[in-house]
């Protein structure tokens, strides 16, 4: 995993299993099952972390375009944004369509993410520097859960955090994108997930609240927003797309364009591209977080920036 000071906890919970990423200094709070021999490698600089004081979280959501996939999967990248932060963060495994489809997975990380805010003092977090993220299809369900939860009282999230996010039922639609070699998903792949995982046919009216986060018309008040896409992907134009969206409703948004790289390349954290994208995104990340703590409560910001945006 390479990196050093972060202890792994497994927990089951109702229908899900979560990977709970716990920092060093934080063991004396938890009771780890067992280390991730990792290092931090990527430059950034988390917060020192003293006493007693809690760290932010992150709740991170696998890819696997809603039919395959694990949390532990992405063991790397969270124990090494674990480490680089000094965030707790839990990585959730949830149903998988087609024998759950909606609203099993979006139900499931949103049973994640209030366990996490109700074991925010087991966990030694600070429940009001919360972040949302995901990868892919994760990247979706972390878009839908983030406006579940803003459409309700309670905690919010200060971020969401979005790899390459599938968005939007209606691109399996688009029949002219299967001559389109995309790499590692194509639409012909995607027209089965998203199938499998709705109880309508993509691109219906009757999509449902909460399947497919480019449906929503008010994207106004979501928090702050960091998300990517490469311009050979199949989801570059519902990525640019809800970024656009998002941007002209107040949001702050970072929007990464990635040029001649395949979907989900990040996850090859060893190659230099990924590298320096997962530097600059979580460079972004724990700016929220310390901005977040600077301002002393999780009120979204309303300004709008974009960097390396292009549509």
């Amino acid at each position: 995993m390479n990196a050093t000071g972060i202890s792994v906890k497994i927990v089951h919970y109702r229908s899900i299993s979560m990977r709970v990423f716990i920092p060093k200094d934080n063991e004396s709070h938890t009771e780890p099952r067992r280390n991730l021999n990792a290092s931090t490698h990527d430059g950034t600089r988390p917060r020192q972390h003293h006493g007693t004081e809690p760290h932010p979280g992150l709740l991170w959501i696998h890819g696997g375009g809603l039919v395959v996939g694990s949390a532990r999967q992405d063991d790397g990248l969270c124990a090494r944004t674990a480490a680089s932060l000094g965030t707790v963060v839990v990585s959730v495994d949830y149903r998988l369509a087609p024998e759950h489809p909606y609203p099993a997975a979006i139900n499931d990380v949103y049973l994640a993410w209030q366990w996490m805010i109700a074991h925010g003092s087991q966990l030694h977090i600070d429940v009001n520097r919360l972040a949302i993220g995901g990868e892919s299809a994760g990247g979706g369900l972390a878009a839908c859960l983030t406006q579940r939860v803003h459409d309700q009282e309670g905690i919010q999230p200060i971020a969401q955090w979005l790899f390459a996010p599938m968005l939007d039922d209606r691109t399996a639609t688009d029949r002219s994108l299967d001559a389109i070699n995309h790499f590692v998903w194509n639409n012909q792949a995607n027209r089965y997930a998203w199938n499998a995982y709705l109880p309508v046919a993509a691109g219906s009216q009757a999509v449902p609240k909460y399947a497919s986060a480019s449906r929503r018309d008010d994207v106004s008040g979501l928090p702050p927003t960091w998300l990517y896409a490469t311009d050979i992907e199949l989801f570059h134009d519902e990525v640019c797309l809800y970024a656009q969206r998002l941007h002209d409703a107040g949001v702050d948004v970072t929007l990464e364009h990635v040029p001649a790289a395949a979907h989900a390349f990040e996850l090859f954290e060893n190659t230099e591209p990924a590298r320096q994208l997962l530097t600059r995104s979580r460079r972004w990340l724990n700016a929220q977080f310390e901005l977040s703590l600077s301002d002393g409560d999780n009120n979204c910001s309303t300004t709008t920036s974009r960097s390396n945006a292009q549509q």
